[in-house]
């Protein structure tokens, strides 16, 4: 049975409906930087996720081309994920979507290297006749984060970042969302699908630990 990160890190990607605190570990992605609104027809972030999805495809079956990786397992593709921000705002204002920052992202298994994606963008780009180069090898680690799983619509994220917000303070944290530490979500549902109020989103956030509690 492939291996499905899903379930073998429920730690990271199934957390509970209320804040909890976590140490994310070193990850590689395949990853899109861009701006805007992710909602617009044809825009940016559409594109993107056409990116993301054929790189991480090309790699998962790569197994089957003469390209071989060394340490190679059968896997599912992780879920997508996006790191968030805006410039001259604290966090994520919903209502301007069209100031977004983003870095969408789908992770790769730890036996992918930079080699392999290169592969990668290499082979696709001459399957699919696109231009990937767009496309970059990101490694993160986010470190200690606080995250919370949110059922329902993005724009109703806020209630659930206060949630976030009060459990830190109760207990001797804060966020510490800067320009490398951003807003992070890992999409469980597909919006294309599935009624808004049925979505399921991780919302994670980095923090610091401070010297109050309230």
């Amino acid at each position: 049975m492939p291996f499905d990160f899903k379930k073998e890190y429920k730690e990271l990607y199934l957390p509970p409906s209320t804040p909890h605190i976590v140490s994310v570990p070193k990850m590689n992605y395949v990853a899109v930087r861009g701006k805007g609104n992710p909602n617009e027809e044809g825009g940016a972030y559409q594109n993107a996720l056409s990116v993301l999805y054929s790189l991480s495809y090309t790699l998962k079956m790569s197994y089957k081309t003469d390209y071989k990786i060394d340490g190679f397992f059968e896997y599912v593709v992780p879920p997508l994920e996006g790191f968030w921000s805006q410039d001259g705002t604290d966090g994520v204002d919903y209502s301007h979507k069209e100031n977004f920052n983003w870095i969408s992202a789908i992770r790769l298994p730890d036996f992918v290297g930079k080699d392999d994606f290169d592969w990668a963008v290499k082979s696709a780009s001459e399957k699919k006749k696109i231009d990937f180069s767009c496309a970059e090898f990101l490694t993160l680690e986010e470190g200690l984060c606080v995250q919370i799983m949110h059922h329902g619509s993005f724009d109703d994220e806020p209630k659930s970042v206060a949630l976030m917000d009060a459990f830190l303070a109760r207990n001797g944290y804060a966020s510490d969302i800067s320009e490398n530490r951003l807003h992070h979500e890992i999409y469980l549902s597909d919006p294309r699908k599935i009624a808004a109020e049925n979505l399921r989103t991780v919302i994670r956030h980095p923090i610091i630990k401070t010297l109050e509690k309230i």
